[in-house]
């Protein structure tokens, strides 16, 4: 046992009798007091199905701890969903929650003195929230997903959340009836887990089996199936043996590392918010990350999977067909994976992937050929402009052609947006402008999934461009470009934007323009009045007060 162990501060002398005596009344008895102490980050609730079933997979981790020779010990941390909460005020609370999630972690290891950590999460924010602090306070620590939901099935289709979203714009459209849209959303959700297409929760439990900081093909079993308790018990053996060896997260989480994660999530077709969370992960972890380095990414990996939103298959397919070991071995053998990464198991990357196939099985089309990928970029693209001077970033799947120069539509919130597309206000060939949904001036910086869905639904999805400087879902796909930076709140260009300006989103130049002269904009900015906070006391205020740019994480410290 290494001589630097945390937990030894209780067994000093005398003058720590008080906080032996408070650890035997949680169940220590006197051969515990040498055992490495760890933390077990619960994220349990029934607030939403991703987290329901995680209290199980804690009990587990306590059992795994205790057979590899540790004590744990379980604590609370917060979630909210993503999915219910979309579409609503509280869902400026989400982005919020990454924040409240990361600190609560930190607090309580730092606290109580933890020798290590295993976090076990859920929804979206669960994932970005327990890295931050895990590379903040750099104790040995493992991540485990609580898994994803297994799909629905409707007319021999399968059905994720995403579904029931879409098929709210169908209705409006007149393209389903009302009992078609009932039955969808009967359907969507069968059970425990995570939303189960591509979307922020399998994106980023992706990534961090890329980044090494979970166990190889964790990250896409189903909540529901046995091995996601197996695999959490055995991670919690693996962190022990690493608390021995004082494998530490910023070993682990480095350039090369997070070059890895990011390389994965263009492969998978992930989320637009993994964007936002390795900026935030990164700087927690003293690393330099820049939206330029995914541009950078992007342009040498291709899209190998076809996943939902844009696709057609869930993350339990990818699973059977190899995982996502499966997708880092082709990216290995073609010279975009750094081999020498080590893991939480002390294991380098080549290692782990030593035994995987070069390439995909041929019975599936879940994970395509390395030489007939779905695209031969990556689909995350980050644009600039004189409407994004900081940056924005677009996602590029599933749509013909992802440029598009039209008239500006401009509304002042999501709300308001979603009332015009509902009522067939939006034309093919618009451009809707969304703003001051940024992370002040949201407060928050909502998804727009409950608009992007009503204009998939719609059938406007090829034809309807759509920015913002709130942020996207992950099962948001179409002529997308979030994250805009500057926000309106501070006075970025996007809050000079006038209804019927002329707006161009290319992909392809990753260009986003506004077509107004430079002395307009001038004149423009002189009159701009920044707008009164929209909440003046509380957790958004503090929030609005503290966050930075998207562009670098809109982290809060």
């Amino acid at each position: 046992m290494p001589d630097n162990l945390r937990s030894q501060v209780v067994t000093q002398g005398v003058q720590r009798t008080p906080n032996r005596a408070m650890l035997r009344a949680v169940g220590f008895g006197d051969q515990d007091f040498t055992k490495p102490i760890v933390g077990v980050a619960n994220g349990f609730s029934t607030i939403t199905p991703c987290n329901m079933g995680i209290n199980d997979l804690a009990l587990k981790a306590e059992a795994g701890c205790r057979a590899a020779g540790a004590m744990p010990q379980i604590f609370g941390t917060i979630t909210i969903s993503d999915g219910i909460s979309m579409g609503t005020e509280g869902m400026k609370y989400s982005l919020v929650s990454r924040e409240v999630i990361a600190d609560s972690i930190e607090t309580v290891c730092n606290g109580q003195s933890m020798d290590g950590v295993l976090a076990i999460g859920g929804c979206d924010k669960n994932m970005p929230g327990a890295m931050i602090a895990i590379a903040r306070i750099n104790i040995p620590a493992i991540f485990v997903y609580g898994g994803t939901i297994k799909p629905g099935h409707h007319n021999g289709k399968d059905l994720t959340v995403v579904s029931a979203f879409e098929a709210v714009g169908q209705y409006s459209a007149g393209r389903i009836d009302e009992a078609e849209l009932i039955e969808v959303e009967r359907k969507s959700c069968p059970g425990a887990g995570s939303c189960g297409g591509m979307y922020t929760a399998n994106t980023m439990s992706s990534a961090f089996e890329a980044l090494g900081m979970s166990l190889p093909y964790s990250s896409t079993m189903a909540a529901e199936d046995a091995e996601k308790a197996e695999s959490t018990e055995k991670s919690a053996y693996v962190l022990v043996e690493a608390i021995r060896k004082q494998i530490l997260p910023r070993d682990i989480i480095t350039r090369k590392s997070i070059e890895n994660a990011i390389s994965v999530i263009m492969a998978v077709g992930g989320s637009t918010n993994a964007v936002l969370h390795f900026l935030a992960i990164a700087r927690a972890a003293g690393v330099e990350l820049t939206l330029d380095d995914f541009e950078t990414i992007r342009a040498r990996v291709p899209v190998l999977c076809d996943l939902k939103p844009s696709g057609r298959y869930v993350a339990t397919d990818l699973h059977r067909a190899g995982g996502i070991p499966q997708v880092m071995k082709m990216l290995l053998v073609h010279d975009l994976l750094h081999e020498d990464c080590v893991t939480i198991t002390g294991q380098t990357i080549a290692e782990v992937l030593k035994d995987i196939p070069d390439e995909p099985p041929a019975n599936q089309d879940v994970i395509r050929p390395w030489n007939n990928p779905m695209y031969a970029q990556g689909h995350l693209a980050i644009l600039k402009g004189n409407l994004a001077t900081e940056g924005a970033v677009a996602k590029i799947t599933g749509i013909k052609n992802p440029q598009i120069t039209g008239p500006a539509r401009v509304f002042e919130s999501e709300e308001l947006c979603l009332q015009a597309i509902l009522g067939n206000q939006i034309k093919a060939g618009d451009v809707i402008i969304i703003r001051y949904e940024g992370p002040k001036g949201g407060p928050g910086m909502r998804e727009m999934l409950a608009p992007t869905s009503a204009i998939i639904g719609a059938g406007l999805g090829d034809s309807v461009g759509l920015i913002t400087d709130g942020r996207f879902s992950g099962g948001t796909y179409g002529m997308v470009v979030g994250h805009v930076a500057p926000e309106a709140a501070v006075g970025g260009a996007i809050a000079l934007v006038q209804e019927g300006d002329t707006i161009t989103i290319d992909a392809h130049a990753r260009l986003l323009q506004l077509h107004v002269s430079d002395e307009e904009l001038a004149r423009r900015r002189a009159e701009w009045q920044p707008p009164e906070p929209r909440y003046t006391t509380g957790v958004l205020y503090k929030y609005a007060k503290l966050v930075s740019s998207s562009s670098i994480g809109a982290v809060t410290c």
